[in-house]
Formats: structure tokens, C-alpha cells, sequence
């Protein structure tokens, strides 16, 4: 019973989806725009610190290990 309400339902959003022609256009957009977001996000808000101010690996590892137990 539970089966069926849940695939009536999935088959609800699939027909409505596959019959959109203005909606796919405006998901296409949305999705567009979020990647956007995401990398001007990534470049200038989240630079990568321990790259930049780091040579090794071993520099980055104690730099992070002195930081988390520094409260300790």
C-alpha cells in the first residue's frame, strides 16, 4: 500500500517534469546562477590559507595540529 502512494507520487513529479517547458528553462538558470555563486564564493571568500602561506606539507600539518590543540 505505502508502495504505491510513494510511486504514484515519484510518477506525479517525473510526468510533471518531462511536460515543463518554461520551468526547465528556469531550472537551467537557477542551477547556472548556484554554480556561479559557488565559485565567486570559493575565490574570494574561502582562499586557500595553508597554500599560500605554507611551502610544505609538513608545515601546513603542524600549523593545523599547534591550532586545534592551542586551547588545550
Amino acid at each position: 500500500m505505502k508502495y504505491n502512494i510513494f510511486r504514484n507520487i515519484f510518477s506525479l513529479y517525473i510526468d510533471g517534469f518531462k511536460n515543463m517547458k518554461t520551468g526547465k528553462l528556469l531550472w537551467k538558470i537557477i542551477a547556472f546562477k548556484f554554480i556561479v555563486f559557488i565559485l565567486i564564493m570559493k575565490i574570494f571568500f574561502f582562499p586557500n590559507f595553508l597554500k599560500t602561506n605554507f611551502d610544505t606539507d609538513e608545515q601546513r600539518s603542524s600549523h593545523v595540529l599547534e591550532n586545534l590543540t592551542k586551547g588545550l
